[in-house]
């Protein structure tokens, strides 16, 4: 399996490479000349407050789980040298500070660095790539890169982003396709200094050391785009994904939106993970008004495992799950669980406050069954109960200073609250966070 999967990914860069036109390339001005140094401040308070305890824990210390930090992060993006094939570096240096712990908490809630290493004040990282170019496509080699995509996107949600170490290439030679293709070895958590860790299957627990992964996205017109990624966590599963996005103009002011994802797994090799047939899916419908946009959702898993996605450390949580009720604290990916969302979003601008947004939405979650999964399966916590329901309700706050020199500086607050009705499988929780960002272009 492990050299087939390879062998498609040669496959894939032979013909994302193959037949150019100089495009792209010919444009490079040079190495320095298209340089970019950028420079960010992340500071992050985050108060996750579990009303039950978890995972069977007393401790007011793990129930109530709170963090403050500062990060200063350095981002340096070179041009490409001239000619038919262009070569580059890209370059990042992190550092994270340890502002407060909280009487008793120091550590606990799992967003600062390095890991579980509650006595550290700070902790700092770097990483780099280097890079070829030609016409439109590019290939990068190294360990700070982070690719996004609906089968592998590590988050940049907490002080510092998730990065991978292997290859990760990019090309745009056909008009309208966006395609790409990784084969990653080695991840850094965003909670980890650690460069050499595993990838994991998140909700599992267990790692692999290799992903796999090549798709895109086509713009058919301006209105439908289509997308088709697939993955291989070697040993843990093989992933497939389709979306289909369609907007309708109603008038200058008005549209709609459908948005469907589909994912399928199923287990691979060695299946660390045990036995896993899952069909995931979702079905978006958007209408949009001026400043202010309503949406209603469906999300249904079908299969006896939930729906799994990536970490890159143990007890970690990434973003490669674009299922429309995946949420702030909880994904609504349980083994046969259906779910439903009402979703709001209003952008003041329209109303003479430039920068401002407001987003709430609530979902609630039905029919969880754990029954049916085998008793050593990794996913067993969802234990033996067939009626499993919860909710979630999130509200987020974000204003964007638009000119002057604090220009770009956003501060946002996201306060989320699930209650489980009955069930096993999660906790009851209430969850803060208050970001304030500050970007700078150096040069």
């Amino acid at each position: 399996m492990r050299l087939r999967n390879r062998s498609l990914l040669a496959l894939a860069i032979t013909s994302m490479a193959g037949n150019v036109a100089i495009a792209g390339q010919s444009d490079s001005k040079g190495f320095i000349e298209d340089s970019h140094l950028d420079f960010m401040t992340r500071n992050l308070y985050w108060n996750h407050d579990y009303h039950s305890g978890h995972n069977n824990a007393d401790s007011t210390a793990d129930r109530d789980r709170r963090e403050w930090g500062q990060t200063f992060r350095l981002d340096y993006t070179s041009g490409f040298t001239q000619g038919t094939v262009g070569f580059g570096v890209d370059a990042s240096a992190y550092t994270v500070i340890k502002l407060d712990g909280g009487a008793g908490h120091s550590g606990q809630a799992n967003v600062l660095v390095p890991d579980g290493n509650s006595t550290a004040r700070e902790a700092s990282s770097a990483g780099a790539n280097v890079k070829l170019r030609v016409s439109e496509t590019e290939l990068k080699y190294g360990n700070n890169l982070r690719p996004y995509n609906p089968v592998f996107a590590p988050a940049d949600a907490r002080l510092t982003p998730g990065t991978a170490q292997g290859f990760w290439l990019t090309s745009g030679e056909i008009e309208g396709l966006a395609a790409e293709a990784g084969h990653l070895t080695a991840a850094k958590d965003f909670n980890s200094t650690n460069m050499s860790d595993d990838f994991y299957a998140a909700y599992a627990g267990v790692g692999s050391s290799t992903v796999d992964f090549v798709g895109g996205t086509y713009s058919v017109t301006d209105q439908l785009s289509l997308g088709l990624y697939g993955a291989e966590y070697e040993d843990i599963w093989r992933q497939y994904y389709g979306n289909v996005n369609y907007t309708y103009p109603l008038s200058d002011t008005q549209s709609l939106n459908f948005d469907a994802n589909l994912y399928r797994t199923v287990d691979e090799g060695s299946a660390l993970a045990g036995d896993i047939n899952t069909t995931a899916y979702s079905l978006a419908a958007a209408y949009t008004v001026g400043a202010h946009t309503f949406k209603l959702t469906y999300q249904k898993i079908h299969g006896d495992q939930p729906f799994d996605y990536l970490g890159m450390g143990p007890g970690t949580f990434h973003d490669s799950i674009y299922l429309a009720n995946s949420s702030q604290l909880v994904d609504f990916n349980g083994p046969n669980e259906k779910s439903w969302g009402v979703f709001y979003n209003l952008d003041m601008t329209t109303y003479g406050v430039s920068g401002l947004s407001f987003g709430a939405r609530y979902i609630v979650g039905r029919d969880v069954d754990g029954s049916k999964m085998d008793a050593d399966s990794p996913y067993n916590f969802y234990g033996s109960q067939s009626s499993e329901e919860h909710w979630e309700r999130d509200i987020d706050v974000k204003y964007v200073v638009q000119g002057g020199p604090a220009k770009d500086l956003s501060v946002r607050l996201r306060q989320a609250t699930h209650r489980i009705g009955n069930g096993a499988s999660d906790a009851s929780a209430d969850q803060i966070r208050l970001i304030v960002e500050y970007p700078w272009s150096i040069f």
